[in-house]
């Protein structure tokens, strides 16, 4: 089996490989069908010997367990005890379509290789979403329970101190207290604990009566285009994700881009604005799952508690995008700025990478549009993107202008895999 892997990588890259940026284009689906395994670790030059020990190390356990079922005939029924522990990871329905999906890719490229792949297994986005002390994750560290004391006292606090939430924000929040503290990050939630309710009660209900005083216009002939293009993207997003693809979470994001389009008629809906939704969604959906959310049914939800999920979405999106505005007005100029700015700056931190692209005729466009349009959100699982957030979200300019610093540090991480490439 390896030797036949090795075989199929030895073909020259170049002959499978697009040559022009529109062929390119042409033949690439879009960007939620990703390769990258969760856990691998690009960066690692042993990166297959690795993944060929252990592949071979689950071969030869799955050997040794079926020899032990001939022996045995009577266990026709396999269980998971004859399997050891380091080996149970699916927890999921997508988990096990992966598993299915791609044993013949078991043994994984480099990531500027995976392009020549014919097949690419689904990967789960959000599995695993619950970090530390959900279940099946290991028990929190000394460190861990420190970090989520020292939220939850800055959170009860008469006034929290914004700024030190802020700094312990920056290198992620706890999953207990991410719902609140976004809404305080985000600016929605005062910092004082006795106006809260009252202020999440009064937003909510002001949302809602958005809906009751808008929504019916979705069939005046004004708003149709709008309410269309919203109808058509809305189960292109994140479309892996059986969470995403139920009615009544559809619905819920019809409203929400609705709402905010009517109520900013500068830039209307814009493709891309769908997607700003979605960690907002899983992330006050949180509060009331523990476990991870993939495949979690809403209908099991109060009414109370979806309207508060909806409203709670729709006035954090609300607040990114007043600071990316720009990105979405006619001809997108906030994109076009930041694309020449990314340019500028790897032209200054690496040369080299940037006379690489001139060389080739790699328009930064051509690749950062999307990076700046949907703020790298279809090129990260979402579980890496809620935790990108909470770094930009502890910034003051976190989604305009420190996305940018974070953009050109994907390019310099994977440095040497572009200069390996002589085409787009």
């Amino acid at each position: 089996f390896i030797k036949e892997r090795s075989k199929v990588n030895a073909v020259p890259l170049k002959s499978k490989k697009a040559s022009s940026f529109h062929e390119f284009a042409r033949n690439t689906s879009d960007a939620w069908d990703i390769g990258d395994d969760e856990e691998e670790d690009f960066s690692s030059p042993s990166l297959q010997t690795l993944n060929s020990k252990v592949a071979l190390a689950t071969a030869a356990q799955v050997l040794e367990n079926h020899s032990k079922l001939r022996v045995k005939p009577e266990r026709s029924q396999s269980t998971t005890s004859d399997i050891p522990a380091s080996y149970k990871v699916i927890k999921s329905s997508s988990d096990a379509q992966l598993s299915r999906n791609s044993s013949d890719t078991c043994l994984r490229n480099p990531l500027h290789k995976q392009q020549s792949l014919p097949l690419r297994p689904i990967i789960p986005l959000v599995a695993r979403i619950s970090d530390q002390n959900a279940s099946g994750a290991p028990p929190m560290t000394v460190r861990e329970k420190t970090r989520l004391e020292k939220f939850r006292q800055l959170l009860s606090s008469h006034n929290t101190d914004l700024d030190e939430l802020r700094k312990c924000s920056w290198p992620g929040v706890p999953r207990e207290v991410r719902p609140v503290t976004w809404r305080l990050l985000s600016g929605y939630l005062p910092a004082n604990t006795e106006r809260r309710k009252l202020t999440l009660q009064r937003k909510r209900e002001e949302y809602f009566g958005f809906i009751e005083q808008y929504y019916d216009s979705r069939n005046e002939e004004h708003h149709q285009d709008t309410y269309r293009q919203i109808h058509i993207d809305i189960p292109r997003t994140n479309p892996l994700i059986p969470l995403f693809q139920q009615p009544l979470v559809q619905e819920i994001f019809e409203r929400i881009l609705f709402i905010w389009a009517i109520r900013h008629p500068a830039s209307g809906y814009v493709q891309g604005i769908n997607d700003l939704v979605t960690p907002f969604f899983v992330v006050f959906l949180s509060e009331y799952v523990e476990e991870d959310v993939e495949n979690f049914d809403v209908t099991n939800l109060s009414q109370d508690m979806l309207r508060s999920i909806e409203a709670d979405s729709f006035w954090c999106m609300s607040k990114l995008l007043d600071g990316i505005q720009d990105n979405y007005t006619f001809a997108q100029p906030g994109i076009q700025k930041k694309v020449k700015a990314l340019e500028e700056l790897v032209s200054r931190i690496d040369e080299q990478v940037h006379n690489h692209f001139r060389r080739y005729e790699v328009e930064y466009l051509q690749f950062a549009f999307r990076w700046m349009n949907n703020l790298l959100m279809r090129e990260l699982p979402l579980r890496c993107t809620i935790r990108l957030w909470d770094t930009y979200q502890s910034e003051p300019e976190g989604f305009s202008h420190f996305h940018l610093y974070v953009c050109a540090a994907f390019l310099i991480k994977w440095r040497k895999e572009i200069l390996d490439e002589e085409d787009f």
